[in-house]
């Protein structure tokens, strides 16, 4: 058989040299492959890294805070819109002397929450200062005060409060729900902050670090709630004594001889110098006037010898009220009068508790150590009506964040009042003004007031979802109080 031609392309030597050449391009490819890969993969590397720490970021109690209360479910809030004042009765309890508040359209936007203090310490920061020996109080105290009590929610607590009804002596009728028949699943809650905890309140512990001190809570009815519950928490430690009460039991002092500790309490509607405004019939309306230059020398001329003052208030603004200053009327709130400019509530309220701030920080008889707290405002819950038109606040447990109005007054008013405390810090070059911001968790608790559970000989067809039910959720506030005083004054450990 003949040999088959060979082609020049089919040659040993030509097929040596082009498989040699082929294997240098599919090695070059395959680098080129290899390089390519590496750097998607690099690529895709950076981008996980890069998007999971954003993500990291982004749920800090603040973001995670504005996101859960960006929608706005018409929750409870404040009263029926359109329900006026000058409509509801004069008469209310005669603990308190509150009127109906009224609901105004309002576009306010949710504030930061992250506005008093500084971002929660995370549990590891806080175990590893706690490892460090001597400096392990250091270290707690820390924590604590970096951890914003004013962001967390309210969880079961199986213990109940630290007193009830029946051991507190002092505790009066008007906030003695249990004794007039309200639910009692309202008693079994505590408020746990975002990355720390709130301590559950040891009276012992708080005489003690109050020993020698005098404390008083300035404000209207709200403040006496306050003072109300911290007189029963204090009274499972020591027994106090009944020292003073004025004609109208609007200032009260009481005294812890065994701590030689003072307790007082003393009323201001507005801090501001306010004048009931007279009727055709030369009666007193529900209407004030305020003037804004004018502070109050009832609790004003009381400051010196005070070691610690809690001031609140907010509710009174929600009134038709006039405001004055230099002795002309310069507006009103709530008014819709013509030729006369609402300013707002949130107005009157920035003036009177700036003016009310600055007094203080220029008091000069007061004691050089005096601390004082801003409460933040509290709103009330009534359902379906006010005080005396059918009104009524039956919830049985606190209420999901979704249900919280995203524009509620009471947001603007906190804000409010938390911007001047920060503005006397600056101004004043003291850190002697603290904040106590209970909002966000009051806004919560449309299960902790009185209601219709109280003692109808006094005022009978009203329901009360302004004020708070003793024992219940406004003993949080002084257990926010105990930690920042605690704070301030540490006490060796035992």
């Amino acid at each position: 058989m003949m040999p088959l031609p060979t082609s020049p392309s089919s040659s040993p030597r030509l097929l040596r040299s082009n498989s040699s050449e082929w294997h240098a391009v599919v090695q070059q490819r395959n680098v080129r492959s290899s390089l390519l890969l590496l750097l998607v993969l690099s690529t895709v590397f950076v981008f996980s890294v890069l998007y999971s720490s954003h993500g990291f970021g982004a749920t800090t109690a603040d973001q995670a805070l504005t996101q859960r209360q960006s929608t706005d479910h018409g929750a409870i809030d404040r009263f029926v819109p359109g329900q006026e004042e000058a409509d509801e009765p004069t008469v209310v309890p005669a603990e308190n002397n509150e009127v109906p508040e009224q609901s105004l359209p309002s576009d306010i936007s949710l504030p930061s929450a992250n506005t008093s203090t500084a971002p929660a310490v995370p549990a590891s920061s806080r175990g590893r200062a706690e490892q460090t020996g001597d400096q392990s109080s250091a270290g707690a105290a820390h924590a604590e005060e970096k951890c914003d009590l004013s962001i967390g929610k309210w969880v079961r607590e199986p213990r109940g409060p630290v007193y009830t009804n029946l051991t507190c002596p002092t505790l009066p009728d008007f906030k003695n729900c249990q004794k007039y028949g309200k639910d009692p699943g309202h008693l079994f809650w505590r408020w746990l902050p975002d990355g720390c905890d709130l301590p559950r309140f040891a009276p012992e512990r708080f005489l003690d670090v109050a020993r020698g001190k005098t404390l008083a809570f300035i404000g209207d009815s709200l403040a006496r709630n306050q003072m109300e519950s911290l007189l029963c928490l204090l009274s499972q430690t020591e027994t106090p004594t009944d020292v003073y009460r004025d004609a109208f039991d609007k200032f009260r002092t009481w005294h812890f001889p065994g701590h030689n500790f003072t307790l007082m309490v003393m009323w201001t509607e507005f801090y501001a110098h306010g004048v009931p405004v007279l009727g055709a019939d030369g009666k007193p309306t529900p209407s004030f006037d305020i003037h804004l230059d004018r502070l109050n020398a009832n609790w004003t001329s009381r400051l010196p010898g005070l070691d610690y003052a809690v001031i609140s208030g907010g509710n009174w603004f929600f009134r038709v009220n006039y405001l004055w200053e230099d002795g002309r009327r310069i507006g009103c709130v709530n008014c819709r009068e013509p030729g006369l400019t609402d300013f707002g509530i949130a107005y009157a309220v920035r003036r009177v508790v700036r003016a009310a701030l600055e007094a203080i920080a220029r008091c000069r008889d007061c004691k050089g150590g005096l601390v004082t707290f801003l409460r933040t405002y509290t709103p009330d819950h009534f359902e379906h009506g006010s005080w005396f038109s059918g009104g009524y606040c039956n919830r049985t447990r606190p209420l999901e964040e979704g249900e919280i109005s995203s524009q509620s007054i009471g947001w603007e008013l906190r804000r409010v009042q938390s911007e001047e405390v920060t503005r006397v810090r600056e101004t004043a070059g003291s850190t002697s003004f603290e904040l106590l911001d209970v909002t966000k968790a009051m806004m919560l608790r449309a299960d902790g007031h009185p209601g219709g559970h109280y003692d109808k000989r006094w005022v009978r067809n009203a329901s009360d979802c302004l004020h708070w039910c003793l024992p219940g959720p406004v003993d949080m506030w002084n257990g926010m109080l105990l930690q920042r005083l605690a704070h301030i004054s540490p006490q060796p450990l035992l």
